[in-house]
């Protein structure tokens, strides 16, 4: 289409006040709210905000391997007239972290970065003067969390009066859902081994966002008291990149926490099933739930793209100059 044929996008975008996605609390209750509008429109209209962020460039740093998140980077960032370059391989390895990202503020206009550790990512926000995102990190994964909120409001059409259970390891994406879920309203519950419940202070920052909201937010091993009620069932794989030493006794750990048909049962009627991929079949989830109509699991893949074009709007000031 040429550019004349384009309806402009609306400008100027609403801001992300910290200049970062470290974490889930960079972006404030509001601003989590206006990020998913902006997705919902991103998603309908393409076409609007295809010279968007003309001339900008995204920095990819990828410690671990990647399919969506690479490829929903790539993918947002041409379609908004920008492009993405690519790294692999340890970050602060060849040189110190800060080295990195004073190099890359003076080449490129955002850094997307996936690591093994969070603090990895705070350095790399702290030496930076171009906005980081946290890609993924062992203690938060913010993007996915867009997407599944995004996702589940598609289907509900709002977040108030319903209830997320997530059912295995109390771990990145388990903190990010939980802390998103307090701060739009949305039930909580994450139902986990003994041993493996999400870190405490995690729980007690959700609790508080959740005094305003009036979310419930819930902690437990009991998988039949967990998901009473349960609208949307997530799970994640039991042993995530850096815990593949820990897989054969996970997989005894959480046997009897695999997302079947008899622990579906258990959640409210026509409760969705949703995982953020990729998923072991016949390991954390069963092939006949994850293939099954009430699974979302390609729409939060799809959201991905959504949700990270409005998170980079909202990042950049608009095409480069």
């Amino acid at each position: 289409m040429p550019d004349a044929m384009i309806e402009p996008a609306p400008s100027p975008f609403p801001r992300v006040r910290s200049g970062d996605l470290t974490s889930d609390l960079d972006l404030t209750a509001a601003e989590l709210r206006t990020l998913l509008d902006l997705a919902a429109e991103v998603k309908r209209q393409p076409n609007r905000f295809r010279l968007a962020l003309r001339g900008r460039i995204l920095s990819l740093l990828f410690e671990k391997p990647s399919l969506r998140t690479r490829m929903t980077f790539e993918v947002a960032a041409k379609q908004l007239g920008g492009d993405a370059l690519l790294t692999t391989g340890p970050i602060g390895g060849r040189e110190p972290v800060e080295d990195v990202a004073r190099n890359l503020e003076r080449w490129t206009d955002l850094i997307v970065a996936r690591t093994f550790s969070q603090e990895t990512v705070d350095a790399l926000a702290r030496y930076a003067k171009i906005p980081v995102v946290n890609a993924l990190s062992d203690r938060y994964h913010p993007c996915q969390a867009l997407a599944d909120m995004q996702t589940l409001r598609e289907q509900w059409g709002g977040w108030r009066g319903r209830k997320l259970a997530f059912v295995g390891d109390g771990n990145n994406v388990a903190h990010s859902l939980m802390l998103d879920a307090a701060r739009l309203g949305l039930d909580f519950v994450c139902i986990t081994p003994p041993g493996y419940e999400p870190d405490t202070k995690i729980v007690q920052m959700a609790r508080q966002f959740a005094v305003e909201t009036g979310a419930l937010i819930e902690v437990t091993n009991n998988t039949e008291e967990g998901l009473r009620g349960a609208g949307a069932v997530y799970t994640d794989v039991w042993a995530s990149m850096g815990f593949e030493h820990e897989a054969a006794e996970r997989a005894r750990v959480f046997a009897a926490y695999q997302v079947n048909r008899e622990l579906m049962a258990m959640a409210g009627p026509g409760a969705f099933f949703l995982h953020c991929l990729p998923a072991h079949r016949e390991e954390e989830v069963t092939a006949d739930v994850i293939e099954s109509p009430v699974s979302l699991v390609f729409e939060q893949a799809e959201n991905r793209l959504h949700a990270q074009k409005a998170l980079l709007l909202m990042l950049l000031d608009g095409p480069a100059h």
